[in-house]
């Protein structure tokens, strides 16, 4: 069939299914290619737009949240529209979605979290980063949840940036995290918090870390906490530093060097950034709450793999959080590799699913930065334009047909406009708290704001 049958008067019509950099990134390369006339639906299941970079990005790096103002340039195109508050699988179904789109495309990023599989990890004081962070950016999903920070000690168990950020927002005072956009329940806790040791725990040594130096960086900056490193778990042979070519390897590894010569300037708390170590167990304490964490010491094999030594040490942690990587969840009636975590597919198209793609961490696993996902959506475009002489347009594809079938469900659908609403209130409250915004956390808050500006 061939693209021509899509026109100004029946443009082809695109279902993305997820709010977060490479759904945008997608319905922008849909709208800017000049091959075919198109319409894009952006859902998401949250009253609110804009994936990790509202709930993921760490509330004191607000310079890399201004690219929404991009994506809300491309959501207030015409051509665009989205839709908050709409679940795939309670709300529509993926037929629902073939009946009403020419295509879809599944944005859906990795929202779980992998395991350390150690014993002692259900305990009380146990839990993923993933939780963590959504809990200080407020997200609706983790904000009434509890925080034990009467721990003294914390560790945090990976060595990528996830890792670094929640180990600085444990480490900051209140006066620093009073500049972010840390939610107002996260900010009252910490405000309390009692931890004095924040643990970083990497596997293996400073060549193979993930993090990047800015990051790393802002370690020396904190106003409360010294760093602590033991220059023997960051040794590097003059041959092995002469043999790096990943230039931020090099300047992390001087950075890490520069930490470990600086003397101590008695600050109330401690960040210990460590290497060459694996959680061996979770120590119970108390009624079933985090009393410690067993640590093996590691060494590296030929191939730069950790190695254990036999040889643990125990520190004295009431709080783990493990950053060891994200893991993509199924949708229902969307076909699923469950060992690599991704919709199986091809540059794109969804193994065996004609009219269906997939882009962002859901295609290809959770590696990159929001910029990545960018030339991935438009390798998926490119994928679906392609495609476009077997597509089958879908008989009842219209705007005023999905918005019947949604008003027939009695879901109340949040738009661009209504999100709007929300984020002036939340700019307007923040500079009234001398803050850059004060997030609204809670569902129902958030539609108490949103119905009072429709």
């Amino acid at each position: 069939m061939s693209s021509s049958i899509f026109t100004p008067a029946r443009p082809l019509r695109v279902a993305v299914i997820g709010s977060g950099p490479s759904g945008i990134y997608a319905a922008e390369a849909l709208i800017k290619q000049s091959q075919v006339p198109a319409e894009v639906d952006v859902f998401d299941r949250l009253p609110t737009p804009y994936g990790l970079v509202r709930y993921g990005v760490a509330p004191d790096h607000l310079k890399i949240k201004s690219v929404t103002t991009l994506f809300q340039k491309v959501l207030s195109d015409t051509r665009v529209r989205f839709l908050g508050n709409v679940e795939l699988g309670k709300d529509l179904s993926v037929d629902d979605l073939r009946a009403h789109y020419d295509a879809v495309i599944y944005t859906v990023g990795a929202s779980s979290d992998r395991r350390l599989r150690v014993p002692g990890e259900d305990l009380t004081g146990s839990l993923s980063a993933t939780e963590f962070v959504a809990w200080y950016n407020g997200h609706p999903d983790a904000a009434a949840r509890t925080m034990l920070l009467h721990a003294a000690g914390a560790a945090v168990v990976g060595a990528g940036n996830v890792a670094l950020d929640v180990s600085r927002i444990l480490a900051k005072t209140a006066g620093e995290l009073h500049t972010s956009d840390i939610a107002a329940h996260a900010l009252a806790a910490l405000e309390h918090s009692q931890v004095k040791d924040v643990y970083l725990l990497a596997r293996r040594g400073p060549l193979q870390a993930k993090f990047t130096t800015k990051e790393l960086r802002e370690f020396g900056e904190l106003e409360g906490a010294d760093v602590v490193v033991l220059p023997e778990e960051i040794a590097v042979s003059d041959e092995d530093y002469a043999a790096i070519t990943d230039n931020v390897v090099r300047r992390n590894v001087d950075v890490l060097r520069e930490f470990a010569a600086k003397p101590l300037a008695g600050k109330p708390r401690r960040v210990h950034l460590r290497f060459l170590v694996s959680p061996a167990a979770l120590l119970e304490g108390a009624a079933g709450h985090v009393g410690g964490i067993k640590l093996e010491k590691n060494r590296l094999d030929e191939e730069g793999n950790a190695v254990g030594t036999g040889e643990f040490e125990t520190l004295d942690v009431q709080m783990v959080l493990r950053s060891v990587g994200y893991q993509g969840v199924a949708l229902p009636g969307v076909p699923f590799d469950d060992k690599r975590g991704v919709i199986p597919n091809t540059a794109g198209r969804v193994e065996g699913r004609s009219g269906e793609y997939t882009s962002g961490w859901i295609k290809r696993g959770p590696s990159g930065v929001i910029g990545t996902n960018k030339a991935d959506s438009v390798e998926t475009v490119n994928t679906l334009l392609a495609d476009l002489g077997t597509l089958t347009p879908a008989p009842g594809s219209s705007r005023e047909a999905i918005d019947a079938l949604l008003a027939a469900r009695e879901v109340d659908v949040v738009t661009l406009s209504d999100h709007l609403t929300l984020e002036a209130h939340e700019l307007a409250g923040g500079q009234a708290a001398g803050r850059p915004r004060l997030k609204v956390a809670e569902r129902g808050a958030m539609f108490e704001v949103i119905r009072s500006g429709r």
